[in-house]
């Protein structure tokens, strides 16, 4: 589009991160302006899974973690072989929906990202229901094969859209936020910005 950038029209199918499965296809429009801003997405997204059996799978998900006896810490998620250990799993699962919310606002029309590893976890306890976890997530930067150190703290309750905070090391902007539109784990992104972490 002369003088506002370039537009892109995309369909794409999802997938369920653990099972493989088909979870639905997408039809989105994305326009990347020419000034150095976050690009302007229209997105719609039809679900062949079941809305019921995504509230199951959230509420499983949310009650392994409420039910550790202990606050859930750890690092280098997987490991050098690849491996996470069982109990590593629900943290890695919400640093993979975290980490969606980094790298759909990092992302230009040149350069996209992939989260390479979980660096750090920590879970904090809270009075109220949500859980509550700081992350340091290594994110692999496409095609310049940087790796990004991210530092996240994520919020999140079943039926509540996720919290994210977070702030990248190669960053000079200060601590950026973002949340999902919809319950679920990662399906739509806002953007807001705050001044403390």
């Amino acid at each position: 589009i002369p003088d506002s950038g370039n537009k892109y029209y995309l369909h794409f199918t999802t997938e369920d991160y653990k099972s493989g499965e088909s979870a639905g296809s997408c039809l989105a429009t994305v326009l990347y302006p020419k000034a150095k801003s976050p690009p302007a997405v229209s997105i719609k997204c039809t679900r062949t899974r079941d809305q019921k059996q995504i509230q199951e799978e959230d509420n499983r998900l949310y009650q392994k973690i409420r039910h550790q006896t202990k606050p859930i810490i750890g690092s280098n998620i997987p490991d050098s072989y690849g491996i996470i250990q069982p109990s590593l799993e629900p943290a890695w699962a919400l640093a993979v929906a975290g980490s969606s919310y980094i790298m759909w606002e990092k992302s230009t029309e040149h350069l996209g990202y992939f989260m390479a590893q979980v660096k750090a976890v920590k879970q904090w306890l809270r009075e109220d229901d949500f859980v509550e976890f700081d992350y340091t997530v290594l994110l692999h930067e496409v095609p310049t094969q940087e790796i990004i150190s991210c530092h996240m703290r994520l919020t999140w309750l079943p039926a509540h859209p996720l919290k994210v905070k977070y702030f990248c090391a190669s960053e000079s902007q200060g601590l950026e936020e973002a949340s999902g539109l919809e319950s679920g784990s990662a399906a739509e992104v806002a953007h807001g910005r705050e001044a403390n972490f």
